[in-house]
């Protein structure tokens, strides 16, 4: 957390920046539509040509983002400068074929977290990249009443 001033409280990211950030991580939020409510999936992605490519096994996941919009959102923080960022990329996700080539090129980059099958490579084509980075603020600044939890952490 920090107070310094230097560090302005919300900048938006250039498209550039946002590749670059997504690049440098491989954990993200998908966010699909399911019937008639949002669901909200932790995946393991790569960015390949200006694309976001996940694998996954059958299921809601994939019977929700394929063919359909959906959204990814990663992000990150720098503890001790006390920066953030979050990068959201919106677009339609289709399916890549499973051939030797995809798994050799991108099968091999892909660790999901979760075991089981994980068949489907799916790829996000970008209809919207945004970002921001922003200033992580001190607890005592929100402006709230603090629960007991949080503050027992910070006594």
């Amino acid at each position: 957390m920090t107070t310094d001033a230097s560090i302005p409280e919300t900048a938006q990211l250039p498209t550039e920046e946002c590749w670059r950030l997504l690049r440098g991580t491989s954990v993200g939020r998908l966010a699909v539509w399911v019937q008639d409510h949002p669901e909200i999936f932790p995946i393991n992605y790569k960015v390949h040509q200006e694309s976001l490519v996940f694998r996954t096994g059958a299921g809601t996941k994939l019977a929700s983002a394929l063919g359909k919009m959906v959204a990814l959102e990663a992000d990150g923080a720098d503890t001790d400068s006390g920066v953030a960022w979050s990068v959201v990329v919106k677009g339609s996700a289709t399916a890549l074929p499973n051939t030797p080539e995809v798994v050799a090129s991108l099968g091999h980059l892909l660790f999901p977290w979760e075991t089981g099958r994980k068949d489907h490579f799916l790829r996000i084509v970008p209809e919207e990249v945004s970002g921001r980075r922003f200033r992580i603020s001190a607890p005592l600044t929100w402006g709230g009443s603090l629960d007991e939890a949080t503050r027992a952490g910070l006594e």
